[in-house]
């Protein structure tokens, strides 16, 4: 099982890893001597890379303190590299999300529209079940019928309860009533999905913030988790949103889909890197079961597999 897995890793990162390592395999040889010139174009490639400027620049440095060992042939290049990123992205080892702290569990799921938030939460809900917790979901993006219909296509699939309310209903409202149910039946998990607007509307912000007040109320704990949906093919587009979220939100942990489907991997570190919040989980597929926990030392050896 675990050998699949790293398998999985390796295979759904095999754009990304394409699109570093065919850059750095022809800067960065085995057996070259570093220089300032070579260390400067290596830059380029992890910045093009999606990396970002300070983990570009944190890697480059590391490379350079170590030219030394590297060009005596103590070292290599990659493995530096890849002790470097373990460095930055080791403290995102929280795993999933656990449920054994309250009851009901609840878990506010943020995002913009088109990122693979309602399935997401359909993945998530069907782990659950298959845990043994009951589940409840609550459809709190009342300006699309298109997404409650598909969350409710994805509760009776995991056989989960679902509520939601007409159309353009105070999504607190719902999010208030979902509680209610779930404290009268002792559910163990409520997750709550959220409209997607896109994340520069202050509208959108300020009820999103309503709703986490709302459930403040009935619980001064909740929500337990917080967790923002990215889409990894977006690149730095997933960072700014993460940016925006996280100021006003407060999140918590990052759910990163479609890292299968994207050149762009490299994000993982710079959102990491420059947020400090954890990757809980990434979508490596289309499958019920490729919502994994997000691994660090998994992903680094993924991402330079082969090298």
């Amino acid at each position: 099982m675990v050998l699949n897995f790293v398998n999985k890793i390796k295979e759904s990162l095999k754009k990304t890893r394409a699109q570093l390592m065919g850059s750095l395999s022809s800067l960065l040889p085995f057996g070259a001597t570093i220089t300032d010139d070579m260390l400067d174009e290596v830059e380029e490639a992890l910045y093009e890379a999606d990396l970002g400027v300070h983990a570009s620049e944190f890697l480059v440095e590391k490379l350079r303190d170590r030219a030394g060992e590297i060009n005596s042939g103590k070292t290599d290049p990659y493995t530096v590299m890849k002790e470097s990123i373990l460095s930055i992205i080791d403290h995102a080892k929280e795993k999933g999300t656990p449920t054994e702290k309250s009851r009901p569990y609840i878990i506010l799921v943020v995002g913009v529209n088109g990122v693979g938030k309602t399935t997401t939460i359909g993945k998530l809900a069907l782990r659950y079940k298959n845990e043994g917790s009951s589940v409840l979901l609550a459809a709190c993006d009342t300006f699309r019928a298109a997404a409650v219909d598909q969350l409710e296509i994805w509760a009776k699939r995991a056989n989960a309860e679902f509520i939601k309310a007409q159309e353009g209903a105070d999504p607190a409202s719902v999010a208030y009533d979902a509680i209610m149910r779930a404290k009268a039946r002792s559910t163990d998990v409520v997750i709550i999905d959220t409209a997607g607007r896109l994340h520069t509307s202050r509208n959108l912000m300020e009820e999103l913030k309503k709703i986490r007040r709302v459930l403040g109320k009935s619980d001064e704990s909740a929500p337990h988790e917080t967790l923002l949906v990215l889409d990894a093919t977006t690149g730095q587009n997933a960072l700014t949103q993460a940016d925006v979220f996280n100021r006003d939100l407060n999140i918590s942990g990052i759910v990163l889909t479609k890292l299968d489907g994207t050149a762009k991997g490299g994000i993982v570190i710079s959102i990491i890197d420059k947020l400090k919040i954890p990757i809980k989980l990434i979508g490596i597929g289309e499958g019920v079961d490729d919502l994994r926990d997000f691994d660090p030392e998994s992903f680094t050896e993924a991402l330079f597999a082969g090298m």
